[in-house]
């Protein structure tokens, strides 16, 4: 027989739940984490590494750089090799110009080596859409173009990468719809409109397009929401830190938070901001891709704790090479 539980102590069993509900949230969002771990924090390990060596969790390093574009031993036919080198711990010839391609894209000393600045640049918080992609797109190179302001102006050049085929929304699509879907609950609807409200104010400022929420029953141009792990689009995320979010390019529309990341919008140290993330992935949704300049909303890291929301002219420039002005 089950005991009865009297009306008082029900009462006070739920004030007690109520009270650490509240107590447990450490940020105005958060992600169900109070810890902000590494994901990328096994790469410590390898610093000093270079080309010759042969030294246990380079394959780790191998799988780093294949996510984001610079490392393709399946560019032979023999996938069967192409396997074993990429799952082995050798420090090769593909690997050594990976990373000096990675060390030119963020302006390191190409050295070719893993050097203590380039660990430190590669265990910072970052979008995960590849840097390169289809091996045909290079922060190094695609988008330098010289542009002439005014007839006394220097000449710029302007960073901006654009996605291989430079896809974008068809000249007669102007108007954009949005809506919101999550596999995980992260936080309130009426939080993720704000953030989204605000973050893509920043792009209609500065292009043709104007955004609007969906109604309920009607199918938008692009979905944003907040899921965890192997969530069925093919880029699983990784836990706390690493990658914090991705999203796709024209006309396929689809922008993921990580839910195991702390999210605020008001940052602080160990929390990502919302809204800065937001005006990145939004980037990706028009056409850009990653910009080797660091104070671009389209650079690809961004650490916790900082807010970093106003586009950059070289973030202007770029959306207006593929758009018009």
């Amino acid at each position: 027989m089950v005991p009865r539980v009297s009306p008082f102590l029900r009462a006070f069993l739920l004030i007690v739940m109520l009270i650490h509900t509240i107590s447990a949230k450490p940020s105005e969002v958060n992600g169900g984490k109070r810890s902000h771990g590494q994901a990328f924090e096994n790469l410590q390990h390898l610093k000093g590494c270079q080309k010759g060596q042969t030294v246990q969790g380079l394959h780790e390093l191998k799988l780093y750089l294949k996510k984001f574009g610079y490392l393709n031993y399946g560019a032979s036919n023999n996938h069967k090799l192409a396997h074993a080198h990429e799952n082995n711990d050798e420090f090769d010839d593909p690997l050594e110009s990976a990373i000096k391609t990675y060390q030119q894209n963020y302006h390191l000393k190409v050295t070719g080596r893993l050097d203590s600045q380039t660990v430190k640049q590669m265990m910072m918080p970052r979008c995960g859409v590849p840097d390169i992609t289809n091996g045909t797109t290079s922060m190094r190179s695609a988008g330098k173009k010289k542009h002439h302001h005014g007839p006394t102006s220097l000449h710029r050049a302007s960073h901006f990468v654009l996605f291989p085929g430079q896809p974008r929304w068809p000249p007669s699509k102007t108007h954009l719809t949005y809506q919101f879907f999550s596999s995980v609950q992260v936080t309130s609807i009426d939080n993720l409109r704000s953030v989204c409200s605000q973050a893509f104010a920043k792009w209609a400022q500065v292009t043709h397009f104007t955004f609007e929420e969906a109604q309920d029953g009607t199918t938008a141009d692009i979905v944003i929401g907040f899921h965890r792990g192997d969530h069925g689009d093919g880029a699983p995320f990784d836990g706390p830190g690493g990658t914090v979010a991705h999203s796709t390019p024209p006309t396929d529309g689809r922008f993921h938070y990580d839910a195991d990341e702390i999210w605020s919008t008001d940052p602080s140290p160990g929390a990502m901001d919302l809204v800065s993330v937001a005006v990145h992935e939004i980037g990706h949704l028009l056409g850009l891709g990653h910009s080797s300049i660091e104070d671009a909303i389209m650079y690809a890291f961004i650490p916790s704790g900082v807010a970093k929301r106003d586009l950059h002219e070289d973030d202007v420039q770029g959306i207006r090479a593929l758009y018009g002005p």
